[in-house]
């Protein structure tokens, strides 16, 4: 594996001030300089590991703080051959830790999935993104960081569109939770599957077993904000399970809206049953995002989250993406985190998003 330094190959877009400590350290986001989406941060022991979309590779970034990576060490975990499924644009990868072992879960295309003219013209809308499937990598020790990691296989996702998939652990087992289309070609609106897994990468669900939790059928998940029968690109997308550690309360909080977008936010689900493959087993928040652009802080289209701890496991921390103007799109994406805490009703109470902390 290929192991290098990242801080002097990255632009600086802002200076972290002070790296995060569990006293009462600032710091500035973003919390690694340059672009960078769809961040992924896991906590393991005393160390802190992070993975986000490159588009053309899966680097695992290693840590001892939680806002300073711009001089975290980096290892190439997966550089894909040519000619493959999972060749081009990879996005979304996170890394896990399942029964002791290590697994990298993905979304790739096999050639920047631009599909001919006879395949689009089956979409209602442009369909460039038909071809996206999810993969799972498995490492090969106990340290994720020197492991060396292998094509596990492609999660069966009955042949359709599929992207940010992620694991979700119950007691009843282990579930595959993913963006889905409600078809192979319906390309919009994109909403959150389920379906149920035997391992880390087979998947036991049948077509007609998987199970839609949730789409964007609220007016702050669909792009444009409120406009009607508009779904192009109006997404429940980025699934992360999130548990309250004194409730026991478990979550999923996803991305709504367009990721380019400045109202993309951050959306809730609860599990209140004890089936996650029974969509009336989850409630919804239809109120409104729980975690949404601040202008007066320079902060949009903030989303796709991932969640760890602080050192001492006290505090709680979302790490996301935003944008810092609404101009720059895909392309202005960069990586912020903050602590949260907990409402009474314990479902998490998350910050306004912001730079100085």
């Amino acid at each position: 594996m290929l192991f290098f330094r990242i801080g002097p190959i990255l632009a600086s877009v802002t200076s972290v001030a002070v790296a995060q400590s569990n006293n009462n350290a600032t710091y500035t986001n973003p919390i690694l300089d340059g672009v960078g989406a769809d961040p992924w941060v896991i906590k393991d022991g005393n160390t802190y590991y992070m993975t986000y979309t490159t588009g053309t590779n899966i680097t695992i970034l290693k840590s001892n703080t939680l806002t300073d990576w711009n001089n975290a060490d980096a290892a190439l975990a997966f550089n894909p051959p040519y000619g493959f499924p999972y060749s081009t644009d990879l996005w979304a990868p996170e890394l896990h830790k399942i029964d002791g072992k290590w697994f990298v879960i993905f979304t790739a295309d096999p050639n920047y999935d631009s599909p001919p003219p006879e395949i689009d013209a089956f979409c209602p809308f442009n369909c460039p993104a038909v071809y996206h499937r999810m993969f799972v990598l498995e490492g090969s020790g106990s340290d994720p960081f020197t492991s060396n990691y292998t094509m596990k296989g492609e999660l069966n996702t009955f042949d359709q569109f599929a992207i940010d998939g992620t694991y979700f652990q119950h007691a009843t087992g282990l579930y595959h939770v993913y963006s889905c289309w409600y078809d192979s070609f319906s390309s919009w609106p994109a909403n959150l599957c389920v379906t149920k897994m035997s391992d880390p990468w087979t998947v036991t669900s049948n077509v007609t077993e998987r199970q839609v939790i949730s789409a964007p059928t609220n007016p702050w998940e669909q792009t444009p904000y409120g406009r009607a029968l508009n779904y192009r690109l109006a997404s429940n997308e980025g699934p992360q399970q999130l548990t309250n550690p004194r409730t026991n309360q478990t979550f999923i909080i996803y991305s709504a809206a367009r990721s380019d977008n400045r109202n993309y936010c951050l959306g809730q689900l609860e599990l209140i049953g004890n089936d996650p493959m029974n969509p009336q087993d989850w409630r919804k928040n239809n109120d409104g995002c729980v975690f949404y652009q601040n202008p007066l802080e320079h902060a949009y289209g903030v989303g796709h989250a991932s969640f760890t701890t602080s050192p001492d496991g006290r505090e709680n921390w979302i790490i996301y993406h935003g944008l810092s103007t609404t101009s720059t799109g895909w392309g202005g994406r960069t990586i912020r985190a903050q602590k949260f805490g907990w409402n009474e009703d314990g479902s998490p109470s998350f910050p306004r998003p912001g730079y100085e902390h």
